[in-house]
């Protein structure tokens, strides 16, 4: 199915597939540093890749927290990404009306974990004729999500991904049950593990979302061995600097060394 995106690169190799970038547009400079090294190490590793950034927020715990520089703004920085370093670029959306407006500037429309059941989100993203990344609901079982999936592709688009990003376990914390990737694969789709935001610590009292970044490489050894097609995660240079989701985002220096270790354990794997 990837062999449709444009620009894609690698998948020949048969490892898995990366969706990696800044969690939010923050500004040019931030998002053609990060697409520019992480091209390169997958480059080296042979991994696809697509690069990822929300254009805009549209679900911040607190009222004053950074929510984006501007639709129009942020939409063409992501395709400046795509046309000058030619990489394929994955982008959120909140309503059926951004569902057209994003597919203009970007490859993949993603539809927020939250907004997982949304139909008329749902069929408006497949519409467009854009592969469609549909993150499970932190509410959602994964049998569920093949529900979610058919919504797409009844409407007449079979670019489908979905994406385990953890489940609620009590009210702060997220758990991820790996028997859900199988699960979710039974449905012939390509299967994505979050594995920045599955170690996400949500609901704090401060209204600023926590995380247990030191445990990214766990979650991601643990996934690719378990089969995932994807992993997903969200890097900045400077996390403790980062405008969204900085307490779990890995830093982008440290993705060559994760990405060295997972590529191993894929080659492992399939000689199984």
């Amino acid at each position: 199915m990837l062999e449709k995106l444009p620009f894609i690169k690698h998948l020949q190799t048969g490892n898995f597939f990366l969706i990696a970038g800044p969690c939010v547009v923050e500004n040019e400079h931030v998002c053609m540093e990060v697409a520019r090294h992480v091209i390169a190490v997958t480059d080296k590793l042979g991994i696809p890749y697509i690069f990822k950034s929300s254009y805009k927020k549209a679900n911040r715990s607190r009222m004053e927290s950074f929510k984006g520089i501007g639709d129009l703004a942020a939409l063409e920085i992501l395709l400046k990404v795509r046309n000058h370093l030619k990489v394929p670029v994955l982008t959120d959306i909140h309503t059926p009306e951004e569902a057209g407006i994003a597919a203009e500037y970007v490859d993949i429309l993603q539809i927020p974990a939250f907004l997982s059941r949304q139909t008329e989100l749902l069929v408006a993203a497949a519409r467009t004729g854009k592969f469609v990344n549909i993150k499970k609901g932190q509410f959602m079982s994964p049998g569920s999500m093949k529900f979610a999936a058919d919504k797409v592709l009844e409407s007449g688009n079979n670019k489908v991904m979905l994406t385990e990003r953890g489940t609620m376990f009590g009210y702060q914390d997220l758990i991820v049950d790996f028997r859900g990737i199988i699960e979710m694969k039974r449905t012939g789709l390509p299967v994505v593990v979050d594995i920045t935001h599955s170690l996400q610590q949500p609901n704090q009292d401060t209204g600023v979302t926590g995380g247990h970044p030191e445990m990214i490489e766990s979650i991601a050894r643990a996934a690719v061995a378990v089969g995932t097609d994807g992993i997903f995660l969200e890097t900045h240079p400077e996390p403790s600097n980062a405008l969204s989701d900085g307490a779990n985002m890995l830093h982008l220096n440290n993705i060559e060394g994760l990405l060295t270790k997972l590529v191993k354990i894929r080659q492992a794997i399939r000689n199984f």
